[in-house]
């Protein structure tokens, strides 16, 4: 995974997400937007953007949970699609 560097511009962020993921051959990128860096991020992948949220029902609830449970929910979902 590459992180892509804040941006401020969604168009330009979602732009520069996808050449970084192609660039450097990964399954996804994360990328935030300098303002709601902490509440939301966009996973880009090959076929998709998701939209990844914190829990705003939680005080104490971050970005980062959600995010890392869609990466190992993906990355799983790969090893057992390759066989490895």
């Amino acid at each position: 995974m590459r992180l892509v560097q804040l941006e401020t511009d969604s168009n330009i962020l979602l732009e520069k997400a996808e050449m970084a993921r192609e660039k450097y051959r990964m399954h996804m990128v994360v990328a935030n937007e300098l303002s709601t860096r902490k509440e939301e991020v966009t996973v880009v992948t090959g076929n998709e953007r998701i939209l990844v949220c914190r829990d705003k029902t939680r005080a104490d609830s971050d970005v980062e949970e959600p995010l890392i449970e869609l990466i190992v929910s993906r990355h799983s979902a790969y090893v057992k699609d390759s066989g490895l």
